[in-house]
């Protein structure tokens, strides 16, 4: 068997995104690294290359601003990576981030166990999604729960919408679960690199131009904290030295955005983590096949609203 990883990335550290503990996280399993590396003016691409691995590939491209919308641009640098591995099965991860390492045995066990079943196009991931800082995490009703990280390569598939998952040839992927757990950073950021971050994902979704006439506020708005959880577990040991720099501290704020500070949301996300258990109506850009679920249902540690 043999693994590809990949993923693309751009200016990730003016985002302050862990791109080498994303890319670290998951070297261990694979045999290759392709990486879409974009036209970043901050350093990334040398970042990159300091990782110093022989599995690494980086492919140098260029962001094309009339893909500018929606976020099409990272599906195309998403597939860009894609097409360029050879494995028989491609682990895609992304800049902001990390698998832990307590899970990468049975990840490994996972694609052993259906390389040889062409009805799994895909292997699933159940979601943290760390808010604010490194102590809490996100459980609103908005907040998807889990995603595809992993895919077979040869049969067609390519990134779907703004590189949130996958499909083929327009179909929903069918698949088993990983029995593993993708842990997400990209909302765990101090306050700057969060502005930085908005400011190149409103590129993304709608242009450079209108982005730059939308208005800028002083400080990052991290929302009314509704609805967190503090989180009790281990961080994956690449992340460690990060946890321990947090130097920032979050505070609510209002009135802002964020749909997961609406009333209705909060509402829902309560109904579903205090009595029903599961999400109402819940977006699956995927096909779980009969009996390839995880029996082991990822149940983090964390406690009650902070």
């Amino acid at each position: 068997m043999k693994v590809s990883g990949f993923t693309f990335v751009r200016n990730a550290v003016d985002a302050g995104y862990p791109l080498v503990e994303s890319i670290s996280s998951v070297l261990p399993l694979c045999d290759e690294f392709v990486v879409a590396a974009g036209d970043s003016t901050d350093g990334t691409t040398e970042l990159l290359r300091s990782i110093g691995s022989p599995k690494l590939r980086i492919i140098d491209t260029v962001w094309d601003p009339a893909r500018f919308f929606d976020g099409k641009i990272f599906a195309d640098q998403t597939n860009i990576a894609l097409e360029a591995c050879t494995g028989d099965w491609a682990f895609y991860i992304q800049a902001d981030e990390v698998v832990h390492e307590q899970d990468l045995s049975r990840i490994e066990a996972r694609m052993r166990r259906h390389l040889d079943d062409p009805r799994v196009e895909g292997l699933l991931f159940d979601y943290v999604h760390f808010f604010g800082d490194f102590d809490h995490v996100q459980t609103s009703h908005n907040w998807y729960g889990r995603e595809i990280r992993i895919v077979r390569t040869g049969i067609g598939i390519s990134s779907w919408s703004d590189a949130q998952g996958f499909r083929r040839e327009g179909e929903k992927l069918r698949v088993a679960h990983s029995d593993a757990t993708m842990y997400h950073y990209g909302h765990a950021l101090p306050p700057d690199d969060l502005k930085r971050k908005g400011r190149a994902f409103a590129e993304a979704q709608r242009g450079a131009g209108v982005a730059a006439a939308s208005p800028e506020t002083a400080q990052h708005r991290y929302g009314r904290l509704w609805g967190l959880r503090r989180f009790r577990g281990t961080h994956p040991k690449v992340m460690h030295e990060r946890v321990k720099a947090q130097n920032w501290t979050v505070k609510p704020s209002s009135p802002v955005g964020h749909k997961h500070d609406w009333l209705g949301v909060q509402a829902l996300t309560y109904l579903e983590n205090y009595a029903l258990g599961f999400r109402i109506g819940e977006r699956r850009n995927y096909i779980i096949l009969p009996g390839m679920d995880s029996k082991r249902r990822q149940r983090l540690p964390m406690d009650g609203r902070s």
